[in-house]
């Protein structure tokens, strides 16, 4: 058996099964707000535009329109400008109150990138 086939191919699926499962599944905000119950507790990634955002040191709260719809995102830091556009990901979550601001349903963000594509 070839060095490759023995060596490489194996550390290549390795690889390849840690980055699928690692990644949150990207998903757009309208099958979230369709059916919130499927993603409750789930970690998922959406792409958009910041339409709304308030914060306070160290916490923050925005909307992000995706074109499919909006959603807000609660942050423990602080929330990205209007017009920014962002990449986030995190855990959906309903029935929400921040800021005596009650949310329906909305993502708890662990991760964001700015300006993502």
């Amino acid at each position: 058996m070839s060095l490759f086939k023995r060596a490489v191919l194996p550390a290549a699926i390795v690889v390849t099964t840690f980055l699928l499962t690692a990644c949150p599944s990207q998903t757009n905000i309208a099958r979230i707000n369709s059916d919130p119950g499927r993603f409750r507790g789930k970690e998922v990634g959406i792409v958009g535009r910041v339409t709304d955002s308030y914060g306070v040191p160290g916490y923050g709260a925005y909307e992000i329109d995706d074109g499919t719809g909006r959603l807000w995102v609660v942050t423990r830091r602080g929330a990205p400008a209007r017009g920014s556009r962002v990449g986030t990901k995190g855990y959906v979550q309903t029935g929400l109150t921040f800021g005596g601001r009650s949310y329906g349903t909305v993502m708890e963000e662990v991760d964001r990138q700015s300006n993502a594509r």
